[in-house]
C-alpha cells in the first residue's frame, strides 16, 4: 500500500540572460550557407521569442555543464524550500544531454551538489526522462523506502547547436570549392527549437505546514515505439527507408561527422504524422484508466515543442470528450523555449510562483517525447 507523497519544493536554473530571436546567431554562430527564410518559418511556427543558452555571447564559450545546471536547480530548490542538501536521501536525474556517457549523469550531479551519501539514479532518454525521474523518486517516497527524494530534468542543448559544431559535417560533405553544402533540415530544424535549462522538485512524505504543496495522485508513462519509426536521434544515422545505423559501428572518424552521427536530428515527417495521433491514443488510455474528465482539471500544463501542436492537442482533447479551455492552460514555451526533460519542471515552478494556484485545484501535466513516441502524465491536487 503506497502512502501519500507531496511535492514540497521546486527550483530552476536558466543559464545567463534571455536570448531573443534576433540574437540567436550572435550566441550560436552563423553558418555560411543557411536559409534565413527557413529560420523565420521555424521560429514563426514554434512561437518561441526568447530562450536561455549556457554560452557566453562575448566569448562563445560554454558557461555551464549539464551537471552544474542541475546542481544549481537543486540548490535553488533548497533555498526556496528551506531544505538542507545534507538531508537528500534519494536523487533521480533525467536528461538527454549528459556531459559524458560514463560516469552517469546523476553521479556527476551528486558530486556538484556535494551532499552526503544518498541513492542516485540516472534516467536517459528525451522529454519523458524528467517524468521517469519524477516517478522513481515518487515511488521511493510513497513506498516508504525514503522520506524524501530530489528529482530533476535538465538539458544542455546549445553546445551541439553551435555553428562550430556543424562545421566539420558541412566541410567533409563539400565535394569541391564550388560546392557549398547546406546543413540537412533534420539538423537545422532543431537548431531553432532547443535551449538550455534545469528544474528540480523535492518530494516528501508530508506536505508543507505553512505553504501550498502538491499531492501526487498518479503518474503514467507509456511507450508507443512499436507504432513509430525513430523520430529524434543522436549517435545514429537514419536512412530514407527508416533503417538506422549506430555510431558504434563506424570506424572512420571522418565518417562520424560526414554522416551526421554526432549531430542531433529530427525526422519532421514522423513528428507531424505520428505524434498527434499517438498522443491522442495515450491520453485516451490514461483518461480511461483514471476516469479523468476535462471538467476535473483546473490547470493543464502541456509540454510541446512548438505552438503548431497547441491546436492539435486541443482538438484531440475535444474528440476524446476531455475539452479543457485554453484559459486552463499554462505554458511558458514562448519565453523559456523548449528545454526538453526540464520543461515540465520549469513550467510547474513558474505556475506555482505566480500566485494563481489555490488549495483544492487539480493539475494535469502532459509530456510527449518524440524520440520514438513515449508519453508521460502526472496528476496533482493542491493541498
Amino acid at each position: 500500500m503506497l502512502r501519500d507523497a507531496y511535492v514540497t519544493g521546486l527550483g530552476v536554473c536558466l543559464p545567463n540572460d534571455p536570448v531573443s530571436n534576433a540574437d540567436m546567431e550572435k550566441v550560436l554562430g552563423r553558418l555560411k550557407r543557411q536559409s534565413a527564410s527557413m529560420k523565420r518559418r521555424i521560429l514563426m511556427k514554434n512561437g518561441i521569442t526568447s530562450r536561455h543558452y549556457a554560452i557566453d555571447p562575448a566569448t562563445g564559450k560554454v558557461t555551464h555543464t549539464n551537471a552544474k545546471m542541475t546542481a544549481e536547480a537543486i540548490l535553488d530548490l533548497c533555498r526556496s524550500a528551506g531544505f538542507s542538501v545534507d538531508d537528500i536521501a534519494c536523487m533521480a536525474c533525467g536528461t538527454s544531454s549528459a556531459d559524458q556517457i560514463i560516469p552517469a549523469h546523476a553521479s556527476m550531479v551528486h558530486a556538484e551538489v556535494g551532499c552526503p551519501p544518498c541513492e542516485v539514479v540516472t534516467i536517459s532518454g528525451v522529454c519523458c526522462t524528467g517524468v521517469s525521474a519524477f516517478k522513481y523518486g515518487f515511488l521511493n517516497v510513497a513506498g516508504g523506502l525514503h522520506e524524501n527524494a530530489v528529482v530533476t530534468g535538465s538539458e544542455l542543448a546549445s553546445p551541439s547547436l553551435r555553428a562550430s559544431h556543424f562545421e566539420p559535417q558541412i566541410r567533409l560533405n563539400q565535394r569541391n570549392l564550388e560546392h557549398q553544402p547546406m546543413l540537412p533540415f533534420a539538423n537545422e530544424f532543431l537548431r531553432w527549437m532547443l535551449s538550455d535549462g534545469a528544474g528540480a522538485m523535492l518530494i516528501t512524505s508530508s506536505p508543507n505546514e505553512n505553504a501550498l504543496s502538491l499531492r501526487i495522485d498518479w503518474v503514467e508513462i507509456e511507450s508507443f515505439a512499436h507504432q513509430s519509426d525513430v523520430c529524434m536521434y543522436f549517435g545514429m544515422r537514419k536512412q530514407d527507408d527508416g533503417a538506422i545505423e549506430s555510431y558504434r559501428t563506424i570506424d572512420d572518424e571522418a565518417e562520424l561527422f560526414r554522416g551526421g552521427f554526432l549531430s542531433l536530428a529530427q525526422d519532421v515527417g514522423v513528428l507531424t504524422e505520428r505524434l498527434p495521433t499517438l498522443m491522442k491514443e495515450a491520453t485516451e488510455r490514461t483518461a480511461k484508466k483514471h476516469r479523468l474528465k476535462g471538467s476535473d482539471v483546473d490547470w493543464l500544463l502541456p509540454h510541446y515543442s512548438s505552438q503548431m501542436f497547441r491546436q492539435m492537442l486541443y482538438d484531440g482533447l475535444v474528440e476524446l470528450d476531455l475539452e479543457m479551455p485554453f484559459e486552463k492552460w499554462f505554458t511558458n514555451l514562448s519565453s523559456r523555449g523548449n528545454t526538453g526533460s526540464a520543461s515540465i519542471y520549469i513550467i510547474l515552478q513558474e505556475l506555482m510562483a505566480s500566485g494563481r494556484v489555490q488549495r483544492g485545484q487539480r493539475i494535469l501535466c502532459m509530456v510527449p517525447e518524440s524520440s520514438r513516441m513515449l508519453f508521460g502524465f502526472i496528476h496533482f491536487t493542491v493541498v
